[in-house]
């Protein structure tokens, strides 16, 4: 009797063990219904929300704030800058406390960019101010309680690029098509200047470079070291290599001779030569025929004049003919003049010494003068003499114990500038590539 009461039993649990197996297959929700609760008012209520992301300016949230971004106007000051909003007495009282050292208020330039963040209310209460010097550098004056001046460096990043091109009948012209910086032109016209006339380059001459870009939040501001470069001028074939010997940066030859001279040959950006040296030019206003022992550059007014070489300022004013000039004594042999200034470089005045490169005036057309240009004049021994043709002696060739380590630099710049093949000139134009 109990056994067969066991029997039944386990008869009965394996039906029912097979009808949940049939339920489940017919319906699997039957064991995961959603709960019930017997008072839904006491639960609470779920809140969603998207969680939107701040909008970041200088570091500081702007999402509910006012942005004017403009660029500062000739003879503005700095306070100038906030003239419309409401800054408290005591901030503009602190202005004076800043120390020259984190940054000078007298040195703001014009068309440089600043910008203001205010609150959205009707007394437009100034946040911060930001004004920026360059792509690199910007300050943030904080104005709300106190004043805070915070210096900020963006950061720079740096990448190689490789260019080549065929000249189709200005250097000028090509660089242009190519898209690239008027520095990198002049950078490369430095290097060349006393090996190759770039005012009489012709149609086919052609060149490849190595260089790097410097880069701020992906967009280029200005170029870095020129690693290489091979220019080819009349079938002649020209090469470029960087090297230090301790003493910055220079380029070389092949052969270890420096590429530069005691002088630039260039006082100003790469650009036409409107008139040369000549001992009987008719000039344009006087009417008349005379010597024009100079050298004029066209170039558009303000546009920047550095001096040649290191030297010390002989002369610095003005006078009817020469208009506004600089005078410099390089040594005892060479002696420069830049006529025709718009205006005279800050600083400038006999006596001082000033260094290669250095900025000295800007293009204008004072003087006896017609349209805006630079004569440039260049006296050898106290006569002078065309400033283009004249000879000058090469800089400090490789040292006897630097020669190893250059030729290892000439045999892998040489490979790479070789494997940087010449756009295919197809048709009557050249082509110009870069990357």
């Amino acid at each position: 009797m109990l056994k067969s009461t066991r029997g039944i039993i386990l008869s009965s649990l394996v039906l029912l063990g097979s009808a949940v197996a049939v339920v489940l297959l017919v319906d699997p929700t039957v064991f995961s219904l959603p709960p019930t609760y017997e008072d839904d008012q006491n639960t609470e209520t779920r809140v969603e929300r998207n969680i939107i992301e701040p909008t970041l300016l200088y570091g500081m949230v702007v999402d509910s704030l006012h942005i004017t971004e403009d660029v500062v106007k000739r003879n503005q000051r700095f306070t100038d800058l906030l003239s419309g909003y409401n800054v408290k007495a005591e901030i503009y009282r602190q202005f004076h406390f800043v120390p020259r050292q984190l940054f000078d208020f007298r040195k703001i330039v014009s068309n440089k960019k600043y910008t203001v963040i205010s609150q959205r209310d009707s007394l437009k209460t100034a946040k911060a101010i930001i004004y920026e010097p360059n792509p690199i550098d910007y300050f943030i004056f904080h104005l709300e309680d106190t004043l805070l001046v915070e210096a900020c460096h963006r950061e720079v990043v740096t990448e190689e690029r490789t260019i080549t091109g065929v000249i189709k009948s200005t250097l000028s012209e090509t660089i242009e098509d190519l898209g690239i910086t008027h520095e990198l032109t002049n950078r490369f016209v430095d290097i060349f200047a006393w090996q190759v006339d770039f005012q009489r380059l012709q149609k086919g001459d052609k060149f490849k470079m190595i260089y790097e870009e410097n880069l701020v939040e992906g967009k280029p501001i200005g170029i870095g070291e020129i690693k290489g470069v091979y220019f080819e001028h009349f079938a002649n074939g020209y090469y470029a290599f960087p090297y230090d010997q301790g003493e910055g940066l220079d380029y070389f030859d092949e052969r270890g001779n420096s590429l530069r001279k005691a002088l630039l040959k260039y006082p100003i950006e790469f650009t036409r030569i409107s008139s040369r040296y000549s001992r009987n030019r008719f000039h344009p206003v006087a009417k008349v025929f005379r010597p024009h022992l100079g050298t004029d550059f066209a170039a558009d007014t303000g546009t920047p004049i550095r001096t040649v070489g290191d030297g010390i300022v002989l002369e610095a004013r003005y006078t009817a003919a020469n208009g506004n000039y600089v005078k410099i004594r390089h040594n005892a042999t060479y002696t420069t003049q830049y006529l025709h200034m718009s205006k005279i470089a800050s600083g400038m005045k006999p006596g001082v010494r000033v260094r290669q490169g250095q900025n000295i005036g800007f293009v204008g057309s004072t003087g006896l003068a017609k349209g805006s240009h630079l004569c440039y004049r260049f006296w050898k021994n106290g006569v002078q003499v065309d400033a283009l043709k004249v000879e000058l002696p090469p800089s400090q060739p490789i040292k006897d114990e630097s020669k190893v380590a250059f030729q290892q630099v000439v045999t892998e710049t040489t490979l790479r500038l070789n494997a940087i093949a010449f756009p295919l000139v197809e048709t009557d134009e050249a082509i110009a590539s870069g990357q």
